[in-house]
This record gives C-alpha cells, sequence and structure tokens, in this order.
C-alpha cells in the first residue's frame, strides 16, 4: 500500500483538489499571457503602421537623388532612440537610415511580399519589431522599413510573467488550506457517524444513529447503517430464541430418555418391561436424532452449502407424488386428499429439494388438520408463475401469527406438536426449499375458514 493510497480522505481531497486546482490556473495563466502578449504586439504593430504612414508623407528626395526627413520636426524619428526607419532602394542600396538604428540586415526588394509585413528581428541584444513594405517617395519606388524597440514590451510582458508564476503557487496553497478546512468539515459528520456507531455493541443494537439533515449525502448514508443495525438486532434476536427454543428441545428429549432409565432402574423388573422401557428411550433418541439432523441440514442451507440439480419439472406431478406417499398418513385421521393439479405448469427447480418442501406443507395440513376433514391441493399456473395451494379445514392461523408461522421451533400450539411429533422446523425447511428454487411461500385464510399455504415459482419458458 502506497504513502498516498493510506493517507486521510481530508489529504487525497485535499491533494486532487491542489493538483486539478494548480492545472486549471496553469492553463489559465498560459492562455492569459497569450492573449496579453498577442494584445500588447498588436498595439506595437498599430503605432508601426502609424509610423509608417507618417514616414511616407515626410520622406522627400534631395536635389542630388538622396531621401532625407522633411516637414513637421515633432514627427522626426532621429530623436527618439526607440523608433526609427530605414529607406531602400529598389536594387537593394540604403537610401535613408535614422542614425539611432543599429544596422539591420538589407533588405532585398525582390523578396518583399505586396502589402505590410511584420517581424521581430534581434540586434546587438536588443529586439526592434518591424514593419516592411514598397512605397513612392517623389515616383521613386523604394522599400521602407519602420521599427520600434521591443524592450519596454518585453519588459512588460516579463513582470507579467513574474508576477504569475510567483503568484499561482500562492493561490494553490492558499487554495489547498482552503480545501482541506472545507473537507474537514464536510466530513465531520461521518466523524460523528463513526463515534456513535463505535459505542453500539451486541447489547445496544437498538439504539440507532442520529441523523441532523437527511437530505444531504451524510442522511442517505445514515439511514442505511441504522437499516444495517435493525437487521443485526433482527438477526440477534432470532439467533437467541433459536438458541434457546434449540436448547429446550433438545433437553426435552434427553429429560425423558433420563426419567426412563431413572425409573428403569429404580426397581427389579421383567423382561419385558425392561424391553418396553428401552423402547421408549429408542423413540426419544430417534426423535433426537431426527432434530439435529434437521438442524444440520437448515445450518449447511445458511451457509450455502446445498448443492442445487436444477432441471424443468411439472409441478403437479410432483404435488401428485407427494400426496401419493401420504395418503396413507391422511388415511389413519380418516382425512380426505382432493386433488386439482393442471398439467403444463413446469418449473426449473431442484426436484428433491422441491419435493421436500411440498412434503412438509402437506404433511404439515395433515397433521394440524381435523379428523374426517378435507385436505384440497391444487396446482396451476398463472401469469408465468406455477401455484401450488395446500387448504385444510383446520382453525386456521391468525393473521398476527401468519409472518412467524415459518420461523424456526414455531409453534401455535406447543403441547399438541410435541405430542405429535414435531419439531416445528418443517417449514422453515420449506421456505428455505422453496426460495433457494426463487420461489416465494406464504399462508392465508382458507375459503372454509382453515389454512391455505401458497408456493409460487417463476415458470421456465416454453421453447
Amino acid at each position: 500500500m502506497t504513502r498516498w493510497s493510506s493517507a486521510s480522505i481530508r489529504v487525497r481531497l485535499t491533494g486532487w483538489y491542489s493538483v486539478v486546482l494548480f492545472l486549471m490556473l496553469v492553463v489559465y495563466a498560459t492562455a492569459t499571457f497569450l492573449a496579453v502578449r498577442h494584445e500588447f504586439y498588436e498595439q506595437v504593430d498599430d503605432q508601426l503602421h502609424d509610423d509608417f504612414e507618417a514616414a511616407e508623407g515626410l520622406l522627400a528626395r534631395t536635389t542630388d537623388g538622396r531621401i532625407a526627413w522633411s516637414g513637421n520636426p515633432h514627427h522626426d524619428p532621429d530623436g527618439d532612440e526607440d523608433r526609427g526607419v530605414e529607406v531602400w532602394s529598389a536594387t537593394g542600396e540604403l537610401l535613408y537610415r535614422t542614425p539611432s538604428l543599429p544596422a539591420f540586415p538589407p533588405m532585398m526588394p525582390a523578396s518583399i511580399t505586396p502589402g505590410p509585413h511584420y517581424q521581430s528581428i534581434e540586434r546587438n541584444g536588443h529586439a526592434w519589431r518591424t514593419v516592411t513594405a514598397v512605397t513612392l517617395v517623389r515616383d521613386l519606388s523604394v522599400v521602407l522599413r519602420a521599427s520600434r524597440s521591443e524592450e519596454r514590451l518585453r519588459t512588460q510582458l516579463w513582470e507579467i510573467l513574474v508576477v504569475l508564476i510567483l503568484g499561482l503557487p500562492l493561490v494553490v496553497a492558499l487554495a489547498a488550506v482552503g480545501g482541506y478546512v472545507l473537507a474537514r468539515r464536510a466530513l465531520t459528520p461521518i466523524d460523528h457517524l463513526a463515534s456513535e456507531a463505535r459505542r453500539i455493541t451486541a447489547d445496544r443494537l437498538h439504539e440507532r444513529l442520529s441523523v441532523p439533515n437527511q437530505h444531504d449525502e451524510i442522511g442517505p448514508l445514515a439511514a442505511v447503517i441504522n437499516e444495517t443495525f435493525a437487521r443485526l438486532e433482527s438477526s440477534f434476536d432470532q439467533l437467541r430464541r433459536f438458541t434457546a427454543d434449540a436448547s429446550h428441545e433438545l433437553r426435552t428429549p434427553l429429560s425423558v430418555i433420563r426419567g426412563i432409565g431413572e425409573v428403569g432402574l429404580g426397581e427389579t423388573r421383567t423382561a419385558p418391561e425392561y424391553k418396553e422401557t428401552i423402547g421408549s428411550m429408542l423413540e426419544e433418541v430417534d426423535r433426537l436424532t431426527n432434530l439435529v439432523d434437521t438442524l444440520l441440514r437448515l445450518s449447511h442451507a445458511d451457509a450455502g452449502a446445498v448443492r442445487l440439480s436444477k432441471e424443468p419439472v411439472d409441478l403437479g406431478h410432483v404435488a401428485r407424488e407427494v400426496a401419493g406417499a401420504l395418503t396413507i398418513l391422511a388415511e389413519e385421521r380418516h382425512q380426505r386428499v382432493v386433488l386439482d393439479l393442471e398439467e403444463g405448469a413446469v418449473v426449473m427447480v431442484d426436484r428433491f429439494v422441491l419435493r421436500e418442501a411440498m412434503t412438509n406443507v402437506i404433511d404439515n395440513a395433515i397433521k394440524y388438520g381435523p379428523r374426517e376433514s378435507t385436505i384440497t391441493i391444487r396446482a396451476r399456473s398463472e401469469r408465468g408463475e406455477a401455484i401450488l395451494t395446500v387448504a385444510d379445514d383446520g382453525p386456521g392461523i391468525p393473521s398476527e401469527h401468519r409472518r412467524r408461522i415459518f420461523d424456526r421451533f414455531f409453534r401455535l400450539d406447543e403441547g399438541r406438536s410435541r405430542d405429535q411429533g414435531g419439531t416445528g422446523l418443517g417449514l422453515a425447511i420449506a421456505k428455505w426449499a422453496v426460495e433457494v428454487n426463487n420461489g416465494r411461500i406464504w399462508v392465508e385464510e382458507g375459503a372454509n375458514g382453515g389454512a391455505e399455504f401458497r408456493i409460487s415459482i417463476p415458470m421456465t419458458p416454453s421453447t
């Protein structure tokens, strides 16, 4: 891990902000300097154009054919060391030069393009800006070059450049300090959330983080953390209930086994009586083994260790198989199982896992349905879903218990469930088996007042 990646968010925000600001200011300063430089040179070129036009009107030919300055002496460039003019003949002969000008390179009239030509010339460590064009002096075609010194211009540009170069780091440094202060202020609510979250332990999961402003970016974060705490609280509560219920369920058969053993050893008995005692103990051992196996299966399901082998399965066919296997249990209670199974409700599921869910739901309806009642099993397709309905004529499930009916070890009637051999885990397994196959299971009040369990699974698209 690099030092930069391990730095705090404040430092990284300030660093990125400073780098981006520095680059933006460099681009802005460069563009500003180039624009100012262009403007300054345009001003010098305008002044050179004026000098050129003034020289055209004030240069004259002498009697001996030479070129001389005439007219208003205030326009005489000879008294100004920062500017001057040169006149060259068509043959490349120098006709006139202001004394203050250095000896510039000779001009070749043949190379002069039509119109004014601007350029900068370095001479003896001194920069000059010039404009050159062909003109007439008393019907004599000559090449006229007006010049102005660039020293003042370059001095001004250098001062501007120094200000930009020296001011840029200062501005970035001040902006970095301000950015760090703003970042620290902006991240203060996160520090507040961290301190509040730190005090919420497993014993204080009922507490929640305070959300001063629900509409800024910190508000949704605090809301998500509170939702996480709520889920943790619910999970801890379920774990505590599960641990207490599992301990109770395991303790009951162990107490029964111990009691039977103590009674059997309390006095001398006959062989048939000992055989009956051992049989009772084995029944409790079977019940205890079944409970442990079920808990292990749920534990594997929670850990995602159960591998599924999904295939296209007709929901009605599986329901018919399960109902046929459980019919003998219904006959013992003189119950009638009615099947209303629609063909073609094909779902992509693990056949054996789904069969286990159906077995638990139908077995539950048979166990808790009244004697000589009717168990109705329907399978149909509706809006792209295959729906299995198992309805009984029993007392039903109160609405306040319908959400908890699928919790582990939850029972409406503790005594009756235990007498009938139930562990309170059947519907929990059914819920897992349905959901792992991308379905859902719920319970409603039946048409005859009993309980109506429904399993819904998305159907496989027909090819």
